[in-house]
């Protein structure tokens, strides 16, 4: 029984002497990759297009802004030169007009900063899923096993693939521009 037990034992031992070199050996086989998606994003050339258009599609709005600054700059410049000579119930009526014209532009202020917020997170939304699926589609196209991303606090430059995945987005994304 002892010899028996003793025999179990040294098997035992040997496997796990056998898996532990193993293991590391099965490690050195893989391939892993660290992608920073916060840069992959800020410098990705969708970025700058869906900022572009961000920007197109809130101009006239922007633009109606200004002009409604700029009226009732306009509005108190004149009411403040010619509150001296008005009579009560004309500078009542003129102070009621610029707040009015106040209160219209703090809301226009409001709306829009509001409506450019929630237009940004969409696409900011969209161009995260984007970004993820380049980078794995990347990984998979060079044969990567893991992608890390965010929360690493230190990557070496040798397991860094953001510029080569920044590569493969831009060629990407020159390609689908071409059509």
């Amino acid at each position: 029984m002892k010899f028996v037990k003793q025999q179990m034992f040294t098997a035992a031992l040997v496997l796990v002497l056998a898996s532990a070199f193993a293991l590391p050996a099965a490690a050195q086989d893989m391939k892993i990759g660290v992608v920073s998606l916060q840069a992959l994003i800020e410098r990705a050339p969708q970025t700058k297009s869906a900022m572009d258009a961000l920007q197109e599609e809130f101009a006239p709005r922007q633009r109606e802004l200004v002009a409604k600054q700029k009226e009732y700059e306009e509005l108190a410049a004149k009411a403040q030169k010619d509150f001296a000579v008005m009579g009560e119930t004309e500078r009542r009526n003129a102070e009621k007009d610029l707040r009015d014209l106040q209160r219209e532009v703090t809301r226009l202020q409001n709306e829009l900063r509001e409506d450019l917020n929630l237009r940004q997170n969409e696409e900011y939304g969209l161009l995260q899923r984007a970004m993820l699926k380049e980078v794995q589609d990347y990984a998979q196209q060079q044969g990567y096993d893991l992608i890390v991303g965010d929360g690493v606090l230190f990557v070496s430059n040798s397991v860094n693939i953001t510029e080569e995945v920044l590569g493969a987005v831009e060629a990407n994304y020159q390609a689908t521009s071409a059509r």
